[in-house]
């Protein structure tokens, strides 16, 4: 089997690596299509997987409407050249537009209920979307739900080995607690209408933080001068075995608290925008999400100064893997079978259960 997959972000490349890895050692064929930006080029070239670029992409809403008759045209391009069998992606209506000329099976997967946008240039155009057992939004005909999370298909511990060697690439001595605070370029569609901390509340954040422990930053934009400092600079492939380290993430950025949940991090999420695997993730006691900056700071508080704290936390984490399963298994066992996989999630939901991850 061919499988094109369309990769629009860094963490894509994430979500379906070791699916494509076990499907390769099988005998199928991956090529992935790419939207160039610095961190997405370096993680695909890493993976070495065969990749093509489709470009840099636009900035804001209407300019990217705009461009999707373009990127449809160099992606129909690239797979008329290359006859793939199967389309895969995270909620790309460009693959899903080229599928659907094409009469090829597109299968979907999206996590994010207030991506409106995306859902409407893709899901018409998409014989399935699969979607976590969490999601809270109202589901099409075409969507199937399975138990677990996107981050799961490269953070479980089946698949993920944090490395060590990352503390002495970033400092951090033996035992030193630190955090890693990140803040996003709010440029997304569906960020349309949101805003993340200004500069006062980010200086005051990052100096209460640092009364109890070293703060490391990530940032999508260029910082302030007087943040400067802070910042982490590092290898896009480090981001994971730091934030397993870390004593606690706080954080604009959605995906990234979910990663630290999954390995274990505590994870205080930014954002006025509401996900359900992250709604979750606040039920059941693994991640804050304040709504005031007096609330994010007592958040963190309790979890650097609580002694009772960090064992609670892992109790909660291991049920978390518990409940949920192996991503990635049940990715290539839908993709192998389908549509007769389709079939069966639709019938008989439970199937799912076979790929449940002994912890």
């Amino acid at each position: 089997m061919k499988i094109l997959v369309d990769i629009g972000h860094p963490a894509h490349i994430h979500y379906f690596k070791n699916c494509a890895r076990i499907m390769t050692e099988k005998g199928h064929e991956f090529l992935f299509v790419v939207r160039e930006r610095d961190s997405t080029m370096e993680l695909i070239r890493s993976t070495g997987f065969d990749y093509v670029s489709r470009g840099k992409g636009k900035a804001g809403l209407i300019n990217k409407m705009i461009a999707i008759p373009q990127t449809d045209y160099k992606i129909y391009k690239i797979a008329k050249k290359y006859h793939p069998d199967l389309f895969l992606s995270f909620s790309s209506p460009y693959l899903a537009h080229v599928s659907w000329i094409m009469r090829k099976p597109h299968i979907a997967f999206d996590d994010t209920e207030h991506a409106k946008f995306e859902h409407w240039m893709c899901r018409p155009f998409s014989d399935v979307v699969l979607s976590p057992s969490c999601y809270n939004a109202k589901l099409w005909k075409n969507q199937i739900l399975f138990q677990s999370y996107m981050e799961m298909c490269y953070l479980n511990p089946r698949y993920f080995k944090p490395d060590s060697s990352v503390l002495d690439k970033i400092g951090v001595k033996e035992g030193e607690k630190y955090c890693v605070l990140r803040f996003v370029s709010w440029d997304a569609n569906h960020d349309v209408g949101q805003k993340g901390l200004c500069y006062q509340d980010k200086l005051k954040l990052v100096r209460e933080l640092s009364k109890d422990c070293r703060v490391l930053i990530s940032s999508e934009d260029e910082l302030d001068e007087s943040l400067k400092k802070y910042q982490l600079r590092i290898d896009p492939k480090d981001l994971h075995s730091i934030l397993y380290y870390a004593s606690l993430y706080v954080g604009e950025g959605g995906t990234t608290a979910s990663e630290s949940v999954i390995l274990g991090t505590p994870a205080v999420y930014l954002n006025t925008l509401h996900v359900g695997y992250l709604d979750e993730d606040e039920e059941r006691g693994l991640l804050f999400h304040p709504n005031t900056l007096d609330e994010t700071l007592a958040a963190t508080r309790q979890v650097l100064n609580s002694d009772n704290y960090s064992h609670d936390y892992k109790r909660k984490w291991e049920q978390l893997l518990r409940d949920k399963i192996d991503a990635t298994a049940f990715m290539v066992w839908f993709i192998e079978n389908y549509p007769e996989s389709k079939k069966i999630m639709k019938e008989t939901p439970d199937y799912q259960n076979k790929f449940k991850f002994d912890f």
